[in-house]
């Protein structure tokens, strides 16, 4: 059986306010849809879903993300995910410069949750509470010198 990632889906209280953090970091706007009836109904598992959709894509053309924005029924806030929670974590993307990736997030009030690491001189990496509460984690790889 072949089997490939088609995209990660994350839930968001701004649509317009993800969408700029996002692209700001370098994903482009694949496409943008509002969606609902039974289709939508069936394929979620949620009566009387109506959202708001973006699909972003990283340059590389190998990753994707979609947000959606729920019109009805009302989105259901809950506290943000921790790092050591069970379920869905983080988005994770790879970065050129960590420091301009940073410079980016803050321009959004988004702020790593502790500081930047250097993982063997490998990687520097941080987690960045981003919009909504996403974890992200940016990580810039120290043999791509």
């Amino acid at each position: 059986m072949g089997i490939t990632l088609e995209n990660v889906g994350i839930a968001v209280d701004d649509l317009d306010g993800a969408i700029a953090f996002f692209t700001d970091l370098g994903l482009t706007v694949l496409g943008r849809d509002e969606v609902s009836g039974e289709w939508a109904d069936v394929a979620v598992g949620l009566d009387g879903n109506h959202a708001r959709i973006a699909m972003l894509g990283t340059p590389d053309g190998h990753g994707r993300l979609e947000l959606f924005e729920y019109i009805h029924p009302a989105a259901i806030p809950t506290e943000p995910t921790l790092p050591n929670e069970i379920g869905m974590h983080r988005v994770a993307f790879a970065v050129d410069d960590i420091d301009e990736a940073l410079a980016t997030a803050a321009r959004h009030g988004c702020h790593p949750l502790r500081g930047v690491a250097n993982y063997r001189d490998i990687y520097k990496l941080t987690y960045v509470r981003g919009p909504s509460g996403i974890i992200v984690m940016l990580a810039q790889d120290l043999t791509k010198a």
